[in-house]
């Protein structure tokens, strides 16, 4: 059997540690703040970086390129193995788009090489749950071949569910009017959200009142996650860590969970969702 790396993005936003535990490699896309360029990544800068958003700062964020993609392709390659690529939702980035020409770009180059490009329809801990169970299937000793159409299966079992604590954030980046954005605020509605089966962002709800909105979040769990399949779940957050610890205290006690991992939502995420994003990621029925 041919040894095969798997290679994802920033976008997933696993903590450092994790990627050494799970041998995970990934490229970061790039974030623009304060007049420079950054590459993204889950750190803990990110507070500082959150305390500016909230101050009236803006960020822009850029897609992983072909380019950049290849340099961390071809290395692997080069050493005689292949590879599994998870990129962040085509839904939502152009970095899928760009890993599957970087792929055809060197299958020329390595014609005996096997790339597999999955359209994780994934954003932050929810691509990051994905990666850590195919990384754990990886280990159990799936085939390359195996895990790609497990993981094209399982997409679709990611349930990403999620509020925001600032409106605002969402009208800048075209999800909300901009009157909904401002009778939102001044009533203090919080949107419940999803990522769809296209990994598009969708509005599905509005919750009075942050508690509300993070109830809503376990409400969702508790009606799609499958039982048997959620001992962990994956929380994700933008400088709100005492609400990721309450909804993290009500997943266990309500669902039984035994492991969350709580992480902050990186910047190129964070950048559109703003600062009180709060996110729930578990494999349920569907999304």
């Amino acid at each position: 059997m041919t040894a095969y790396e798997i290679l994802t993005d920033s976008s997933c936003d696993l903590p450092e540690e994790m990627y050494r535990e799970l041998k995970l490699r990934f490229v970061p896309l790039t974030v623009r703040f304060r007049g420079q360029e950054f590459d993204d990544y889950n750190n803990d800068g990110l507070q500082t970086f959150f305390s500016a958003l909230r101050a009236g700062e803006a960020a822009s964020t850029a897609a992983v390129n072909p380019q950049r993609w290849e340099a961390a392709m071809e290395p692997i390659l080069a050493e005689g193995r292949d590879l599994l690529v998870l990129a962040f939702s085509s839904g939502l980035s152009t970095t899928y788009q760009a890993a599957v020409l970087a792929r055809e770009e060197l299958l020329q180059k390595y014609p005996g090489r096997c790339i597999r490009a999955v359209d994780s329809l994934c954003a932050s801990l929810g691509q990051g749950l994905l990666a850590w169970y195919a990384c754990r299937k990886r280990d159990e000793g799936l085939t390359l071949d195996a895990l790609a159409d497990w993981c094209e299966e399982e997409k679709f079992h990611l349930c990403h569910w999620f509020t925001v604590d600032d409106l605002m954030y969402l009208k800048r980046g075209g999800r909300v009017s901009a009157a909904t954005a401002l009778l939102g605020t001044m009533l203090q509605i919080k949107p419940v959200l999803h990522v769809d089966d296209e990994g598009h962002l969708i509005n599905m709800s509005k919750a009075r009142g942050r508690r509300a909105s993070i109830q809503a979040l376990v409400a969702k769990a508790q009606e799609l996650a499958i039982p048997g399949r959620n001992e962990t779940m994956f929380i994700c957050h933008g400088d709100c860590r005492e609400d990721a610890e309450y909804l993290s205290s009500l997943v266990k006690e309500k669902l039984g969970v035994k492991t969350v991992l709580i992480n902050y939502v990186g910047a190129v995420i964070g950048s559109h969702s703003g600062p009180g994003t709060l996110a729930l990621f578990f494999i349920g029925k569907h999304r």
